[in-house]
């Protein structure tokens, strides 16, 4: 099965007492990029997550959002931080005898300033949450992978009905190519003769010069290569699995090929057929940008 990198999956139920969201979405990218953004006080959870999406997904930009709404009767405790507490009340006293300001300052006043108060609650049985967070993570995987693998699928029928225009269009250029030497012999004939007015011709001559033409525009071997590229690109794309980066390289071989033809043709049938070969080969690149 060949997977898209672009996936999204959400999922939210309310496990253990605790309300937990979890949301999974990922776009292209050259390698596996994890980044999560969890509820303060949940961080030991990243590491576990990362683990678990890299044993489904070997590539892209992987965005995991996290969010743990506490229980009800939860164990929490607030402590007031009472050196900083005297601190701020020295700093007001000082402020109201130095512009001599009335005497407003209220509790009200203190517990607005940061850091005031730490909020602790009781030590949190991490194994206990990290089953009720996978549990909802598998959940929001279950779409996510399914987005990837229909869009995959999509990406596949479309590349793989390019590969075959390619092999189309170099059947193409494999016919004509022989037309063309056989063309330039009859040309240089005709010239030969024009210029000797009537004069015997060497058709050794003329053998020799169309041998070397042929030599110089043939395109065998880059057509046989050509094949060679797609039929290995078809291949990998029906094994399946994450072969993205493997059929970049293809695409690449393939797209030096369709030049090389291209600065060897002195036709234009065959130019033309070359524009559409890298047409096509340029529209496959960038498809497989998306394929895991």
């Amino acid at each position: 099965m060949i997977n898209s990198m672009t996936g999204f999956g959400r999922a939210e139920e309310t496990d253990g007492g605790r309300d937990i969201l979890v949301e999974v979405k990922s776009v292209n990218h050259r390698f596996f990029d994890f980044n999560a953004r969890i509820s303060r006080g949940y961080g030991f959870l990243e590491e576990k997550l990362k683990t678990a999406l890299k044993s489904q997904v070997s590539r892209g930009k992987i965005d995991v959002l996290v969010a743990v709404e506490p229980a009800d009767g939860e164990d929490v405790t607030v402590q007031v931080n009472h050196s900083l507490v005297s601190g701020y009340l020295d700093a007001l006293y000082e402020i109201r005898r130095r512009y001599n300001l009335p005497d407003d300052i209220s509790v009200d006043t203190v517990a607005r300033f940061p850091d005031v108060f730490t909020v602790r609650r009781a030590p949190e049985d991490e194994d206990a949450l990290w089953e009720e967070v996978r549990h909802v993570l598998e959940k929001a995987m279950d779409p996510f992978l399914a987005m990837r693998a229909a869009e995959g699928a999509h990406m596949k029928e479309d590349v793989l009905g390019r590969a075959n225009t390619i092999l189309k269009l170099v059947s193409g250029i494999e016919e004509r190519s022989p037309q063309t030497v056989e063309e330039y012999r009859n040309k240089l004939k005709e010239r030969i003769s024009g210029v000797l007015e009537g004069a015997a011709v060497d058709e050794g001559r003329i053998l020799t010069e169309a041998a070397v033409f042929a030599d110089k525009v043939s395109v065998d071997e880059e057509t046989v290569r050509l094949r060679s590229h797609v039929s290995q690109f078809s291949d990998m794309l029906e094994s399946g699995g994450p072969v993205g980066r493997r059929l970049d390289f293809l695409v690449q071989e393939m797209n030096r090929e369709a030049n090389t033809i291209g600065s060897k043709c002195a036709d234009a049938g065959i130019a033309h057929m070359v524009v559409d070969l890298k047409a096509e080969i340029e529209k496959i690149r960038e498809q497989i940008q998306n394929i895991e």
